[in-house]
This record gives C-alpha cells, sequence and structure tokens, in this order.
C-alpha cells in the first residue's frame, strides 16, 4: 500500500512544487475519509491542489465558487416540473461528485456555508423531504481567504468542526519557485495527469487505513492530549470527542502510508497540529499554533 501512496504522493508534488508536507496531509484527510481546508491567501495554488488530487484519483470533481449571492439550492440541486413526464424532475447539484471543492467558502453567507453540514457528516443531503445519498468516495476540499481580507464570513464553529484538518501552503521556497517560473503550466501539466490508483485501490486504502491498530497506551496518550486541551487558560472549550476521533483516524492514515500496520505516537504527532489548531482558534487571533507547541510539550507520551 506504501508504493501506492507514494506514487500518488510523488504525481502530485510534481504539480506543487516544494509542499510535500501539504500533499502528504492532504492525501491523509482523504484516506482518513475527512474533509479538508485550506487556508491562504489567493495565487497560493489551493486550486491546483484540488484539481491535481481529483486527476491523480480519477475521481468526478466539481468546483463551487462561494460568492455572497449563492444560494443552498445552488449547491445541493433542486426540483423543477417537467410536462411531458407530468412530474417534478430533481436536478442534482454540483454537491453530487466525488471531491467536491468549495472555492472561497467563507464568501458565502451563512446560510449557505450551512448546507455543507449534513453532506459532509452524513454522506447524504436531505431535499424537499428525501434523502439522497452522495458518491463514494465523497471528499470536500473547501479554500478560504484570511478574514482579515474584505467581503468574508467566518466559519462557525460547528462548521469548523466538520474538517478534519486545516492546512496553509505558504509562500514556496526559492528554490521551488524558481522551477515553477522556468516550468510548463501548471493547468496543462495537470490537465496531462493520469490516475495512479483506481477506485478500489482507493477504497481499499480507506478501509486498511481503518484497520490500522492503535495501542491502550496510544490510546492514552491521545486522551491526555484531548483532557489538557480542555483545561488550556483562554480557551472557552477545548477539543471535542469528534476531534479526538477524527485525530485517530488520522493518526491511521498516516501509519499506513508509512508502510505500517499500527499506529505509533510520532504518527499522532505529525497530523495533531492540523486537525486540531483550527479548532482551538478562539479568542485572540494567530495563537492556535502556539497552543498546538505548548500541548505537544507539556503532554508526556508515556505516563
Amino acid at each position: 500500500m506504501k508504493k501506492l501512496t507514494d506514487a500518488t504522493v510523488a504525481q502530485l508534488n510534481g504539480i506543487l512544487l516544494g509542499k510535500d508536507q501539504q500533499v502528504r496531509l492532504s492525501l491523509c484527510s482523504l484516506l482518513a475519509q475527512g474533509h479538508l481546508l485550506i487556508e491562504d491567501i489567493p495565487g497560493m495554488g489551493k486550486t491546483t491542489l484540488c484539481h491535481a488530487l481529483a486527476r491523480t484519483l480519477g475521481l468526478s470533481y466539481q468546483r463551487i465558487q462561494f460568492t455572497n449571492d449563492l444560494l443552498p439550492a445552488d449547491v445541493l440541486g433542486f426540483s423543477l416540473y417537467d410536462k411531458q413526464a407530468g412530474q417534478l424532475i430533481f436536478h442534482q447539484g454540483p454537491i453530487f461528485a466525488q471531491i467536491v471543492l468549495a472555492d472561497e467558502i467563507n464568501r458565502a453567507s451563512p446560510r449557505t456555508q450551512s448546507a455543507l453540514l449534513e453532506a459532509m457528516e452524513e454522506r447524504q443531503v436531505s431535499i424537499e423531504g428525501q434523502t439522497r445519498p452522495l458518491p463514494h468516495p465523497f471528499f470536500v476540499i473547501a479554500t478560504q481567504n484570511p478574514l482579515e481580507q474584505g467581503g468574508t464570513y467566518p466559519l462557525p464553529e460547528s462548521q469548523l468542526d466538520r474538517f478534519l484538518m486545516r492546512l496553509r501552503l505558504g509562500y514556496p521556497d526559492p528554490k521551488a519557485e524558481r522551477a515553477l517560473l522556468e516550468g510548463e503550466d501548471r493547468r496543462q501539466l495537470t490537465e496531462q495527469m493520469q490516475p495512479t490508483l483506481s477506485h478500489e485501490e482507493l477504497l481499499a486504502l480507506q478501509d486498511g487505513a481503518r484497520q490500522v491498530s492503535t495501542s491502550p497506551a496510544l490510546l492514552d496518550y491521545v486522551q491526555r492530549l484531548l483532557e489538557q486541551s480542555r483545561r488550556m487558560p483562554g480557551l472557552v472549550y477545548g477539543l471535542s470527542p469528534r476531534a479526538g476521533l477524527g485525530l485517530v483516524r488520522a493518526a491511521r492514515a498516516w501509519a499506513l502510508m508509512a508502510g505500517r500496520q499500527h499506529v505509533l505516537p510520532d504518527d499522532v504527532q505529525a497530523v495533531f497540529p492540523s486537525v486540531a489548531e483550527h479548532r482551538l482558534e478562539q479568542g485572540e487571533p494567530g495563537k492556535s499554533a502556539e497552543r498546538i507547541r505548548q500541548l505537544l510539550a507539556s503532554v508526556p507520551v508515556i505516563q
């Protein structure tokens, strides 16, 4: 399985230069059956990563451009009366795809943002009294601009908690940026990509991640992290049980990508910042990264 994930990461690294850790975490989020939030300024490669991930996995892909006038029906779909059929016909919205890019999600109104809640949690949508299942696998990648930019609505805590991970891409290092400037257009390269995983192989990897074992001592360590987060000064609340479950799922997927069938504390520490940081961003802005460092430093691996 490691060969499969390494081939996927290598192909994505050929598109998004100098961002190996972010690429690996993106794939980890998918294998853990979570959703991914990417926060950064425009032009950093957020959309490129999403499109490249869909191409290299051979999955159906839809991009939704979130704007302040976007309505829930524009995301989920709607019914129209068909005269010939004599009945209402449901027209699926772009949410009915295996990879959905919610681009600039925080530019939409809270009402439209909340249209994603059921889809992300239950892998289904309820419209006009009917429950409609979404494709499998189903992976939402949302991008958002920093809140200090104009025309943005902050995501509510209930929405943030639906995202297993949050990433920031950041500026490329000088070597990667020079290769980017000298190389081919990223869009053309993305269109030329061939899938490295079949649909069956991807589902097998997701199932394999669920089977990775976690020892009682490892779960004790996770619990100590959760409990310590709930006692940190300056926080109204700490990490939720859902965050704990997501942390274990992500650590299992990270271990699988490393070719192991058991989770190590190193796996938990590798994914912890991406899983926890957006859940601990309360009160003073920019403090969550420091809180993560304090948590990892203060909680012993073995007690």
